[in-house]
């Protein structure tokens, strides 16, 4: 995608002692409508939450900022000064009053009844995320079987015949000539009761960036470990991406994990070794803030299509293992409650243009919903357009809510105006903007102290931004949110 050219944006930052990078607040971010606590001020005083509120820079920061979810913390979670702010133009009256639709009527209609869920998978390199997921979406017969022998050959005469079933996901000749994913591959399979929108993420630490843009966009993650002798290690230890992976995803307000021990084939399904594995990442994932009891193991075999689908056959593996297989326990996964009834947010993924008139953005809807025909104010730069099309799985469709990853079509507006990070609002309940806000963070292992001046790498949804901490106010107790020291050095 492309980066935006914006001002640096400046961060005032309230320090609580080590734990790890971070988020706005535990729960998943809300795109500029009731953030949890969050404040604006106003001569210098908290004023009481408002709706649309959301920092121009908010629109490039707030992503791995990592999650406070406890209780027991302050109220004041997220404070923004609105300095430098942009007052959006007030929306004009339509002539035309559009056909009200009862959207969450309409939500339990549409797909069969299915309710919708976006799954990001996420793991250190090579642990083999592509080929379990590429494999699965063929045993779905999302994938047919011409397609799937092209496949095949190809990887074979690229002297890569174990990737077949990855290059279902991976794409672009780069990622297939590399052998790892780069960016966020998108896709759709059903389940008995949902429709899966999948995001294969990329593992390698090099493409940190866009893992985080797949998963700030996701509901629920499938974490990929390597049960391989050493790999596993080689994952979860220092300089491992299982790790970083597993708080970057609880960070972004993903409470709900699937765990494949994938290649357990190779160690001929021990139940010793699964255990040792499900135990090392089970004292991990409750310190990182995931629920015992949202977090499931599955051993697979990617490679060889064992306990994807169906549940698995070997005798190594069913005369211990009598859980769900890697479909059944997606299909578990309780969907999150969708914002419907809040004002329209979409934060842009990526812009391109269309064949026809006007241009295309993709994104998540992050609250209210959209029918083709509306106006939309763009943000940052406050303009309208109107939405000509929408499109949900490549399929047309009239209408489209919170939740739903989708491509819309836009006229009355210049494609060069829109970049990555922009965000398509309401234009009667528009999103503020700035480039200063107050914030409290968590601290995960960092190894250069946090000064006056540090300068950072804010994530927020769908890009990354530089900004600069520009005051250190007090460091707080962990557990209570009170304050332990006041302005720190």
């Amino acid at each position: 995608g492309k980066t935006r050219d914006s001002q640096s944006a400046r961060m005032e930052s309230e320090i609580v002692p080590k734990i790890t990078k971070m988020t706005v607040s535990g729960k998943k971010q809300s795109m500029g409508f009731e953030v949890p606590c969050a404040l604006a001020e106003e001569n210098g005083h908290p004023n009481t939450p408002q709706k649309g509120l959301l920092p121009e820079d908010a629109s490039v920061a707030s992503g791995v900022l990592e999650a406070v979810s406890k209780s027991t913390l302050s109220p004041q979670v997220v404070q923004i000064s609105e300095e430098q702010n942009m007052v959006p133009t007030p929306a004009k009256k339509s002539s035309k009053a559009r056909p009200q639709i009862d959207v969450k009527a309409e939500l339990e209609k549409r797909q069969g009844g299915k309710q919708l869920l976006n799954l990001v998978v996420i793991g250190h390199v090579d642990a083999g995320k592509s080929t379990l997921m590429g494999h699965l979406l063929y045993l779905l017969g999302n994938v047919n079987k011409r397609t799937m022998h092209k496949y095949e050959q190809e990887s074979k005469k690229a002297g890569k015949a174990s990737f077949a079933y990855a290059w279902v996901l991976d794409e672009t000749g780069e990622e297939r000539e590399r052998g790892v994913t780069m960016d966020v591959g998108m896709t759709k399979f059903e389940t008995p009761t949902k429709v899966i929108t999948l995001m294969d993420a990329p593992g390698h630490k090099d493409f940190i960036p866009n893992m985080i843009t797949g998963a700030a966009q996701a509901d629920v993650a499938i974490l990929v470990v390597d049960a391989s002798r050493g790999e596993f290690e080689a994952g979860f230890e220092t300089g491992g991406q299982t790790r970083e992976h597993g708080l970057l995803v609880r960070s972004l307000g993903v409470t709900q994990l699937a765990v494949a021990v994938n290649k357990m084939d190779q160690v001929n399904w021990q139940q010793e070794r699964f255990q040792e594995i499900t135990s090392k990442l089970g004292q991990f994932l409750k310190q990182a803030g995931f629920k015992e009891s949202d977090v499931a193991y599955i051993p697979t075999s990617g490679l060889g299509g064992e306990n994807l689908v169906t549940r698995g056959q070997s005798s190594d593996l069913t005369q211990w293992y009598k859980g769900n297989c890697l479909l059944e326990q997606i299909d578990s996964f309780k969907p999150p409650q969708r914002s419907v009834d809040k004002p329209f947010r979409l934060c842009v993924a990526d812009v391109f243009k269309d064949q026809g008139s006007g241009f295309c953005v993709t994104g998540k809807i992050e609250a209210g919903f959209i029918q083709v025909g509306e106006r939309l104010l763009a943000m940052p730069p406050n303009e309208t357009c109107t939405a000509k099309g929408i499109t949900l799985h490549d399929e047309p469709v009239d209408w489209a809510a919170a939740g739903d990853h989708v491509s819309l079509t836009l006229t009355g507006m210049d494609i060069i105006k829109i970049n990555v990070g922009c965000v398509f609002c309401d234009p009667k309940e528009p999103i503020k903007v700035c480039t200063r806000f107050r914030a409290r963070v968590l601290i995960f292992n960092i190894e250069v102290p946090i000064t006056k001046g540090f300068p950072v790498l804010l994530h927020y949804q769908t890009v990354s931004e530089p900004a600069t901490i520009t005051r250190l106010l007090s460091v707080l107790h962990k557990s209570t949110g009170e304050v332990t020291k006041k302005k720190p050095k």
